[in-house]
């Protein structure tokens, strides 16, 4: 139960660590090619939530923020022991809800700074913290439609 808390306090820290060495090394705008026409550094800021929404509403994502890591945290302790990749997937959401939760707090806006072109479409840029909800999300989802079809099995012997 503890490496799933360890795990999350690591990506924190990548998350943070990133954060910071983009705000200390780059001028919000500027973009440094990783893989011309793929992937680029761009040292952005993000006042809302995914892809821009909610730009500015700070008192809702604190609410919401608290909420969902309760939520998160209580759900880790319920089913985290019995299912090692639920565990995990709740693992990567709380990092990635408390790493973004930081940043509204302390910088009233959210750093991001992954930019990838997938062909002429620029998805939108993210950080360490997105990337990790978003595993976390996909991995939770697998995680429960395994167990949904082992217990389907388990019905029917």
């Amino acid at each position: 139960m503890i490496w799933f808390y360890g795990l999350s306090l690591l990506i924190i820290a990548i998350d943070q660590i990133t954060k910071w060495l983009v705000t200390v090394l780059m001028d919000v705008g500027e973009q440094v090619p990783v893989v011309d026409s793929f992937l680029y550094l761009t040292s952005h800021r993000n006042e809302g939530a995914a892809w821009g929404i909610l730009q500015g509403q700070m008192t809702f994502f604190y609410i919401i923020t608290v909420i969902i890591v309760a939520f998160l945290i209580y759900y880790l302790h319920t089913q985290g022991k019995e299912n090692k990749a639920t565990g995990v997937a709740l693992a990567l959401l709380l990092a990635g809800a408390i790493g973004n939760f930081i940043d509204r707090l302390f910088r009233k806006e959210v750093v991001d700074f992954v930019d990838m072109y997938i062909g002429s479409y620029n998805y939108p840029i993210f950080n360490v913290a997105d990337a990790s909800l978003t595993i976390g999300v996909i991995l939770f989802l697998i995680a429960t439609l395994m167990e949904e079809k082992k217990q389907k099995e388990a019905k029917s012997s």
